[in-house]
């Protein structure tokens, strides 16, 4: 029983944690939007374990839209050649979050830009709030690499999120992303 308790006390935690993040103070979209390279990434859904040490740097181009909305377009270069996937992500009341429908997890999830100087990187967390499996750290770069001490507040912000030092990643660069564009 007291274990049962334990756990309850620490997922309900784990949710407040995740609740009580804010977006970037003075959120711009327009300074926001361009080329965006993931090299960072903490996910620990038991399907992606598999992957980890086949996924490299991916590029996204953010555009906003005159609603206020964002379309994201990710390429990733993959072993097999590259996919290209396309976001829709709406506007909500709070400038720096968004929500989207996740096609591949059949449900609503919402986009927090937690911190970003706009030039150099962007710290986002994507999650659903009630499914732990559902939720990711990214790190955001205008190029496949950054410095060393936004790869270490990058960590540490996916390990206060409740993430595994395992489940943590800075991918290597996908090296010229001829696919692209």
């Amino acid at each position: 029983m007291r274990s049962t308790v334990v756990a309850v006390v620490m997922v309900m935690c784990g949710m407040v944690a995740r609740a009580d993040v804010k977006p970037q103070k003075d959120f711009n979209l327009q300074r926001f939007a361009g080329k965006w390279y993931r090299v960072g990434l903490a996910y620990d859904s038991p399907g992606f374990v598999p992957f980890r040490d086949k996924l490299k740097a991916s590029m996204g181009l953010i555009t906003p839209l005159a609603n206020g909305n964002v379309n994201l377009t990710m390429w990733d270069a993959l072993p097999m050649g590259c996919i290209r996937r396309v976001y829709q992500y709406e506007r909500t009341n709070t400038p720096g979050q968004f929500t989207y429908f996740s096609a591949r997890h059949n449900m609503v999830k919402d986009i927090t830009v937690v911190d970003t100087n706009y030039t150099d990187y962007a710290l986002v967390l994507k999650h659903k709030v009630f499914h732990r499996e559902y939720t990711q750290v990214a790190l955001y770069g205008r190029s496949q690499t950054v410095r060393n001490n936004v790869i270490q507040k990058f960590k540490a912000f996916a390990l206060g999120r409740g993430f595994s030092a395992a489940s943590i990643l800075t991918p290597p660069p996908a090296g010229s992303l001829v696919c692209l564009g």
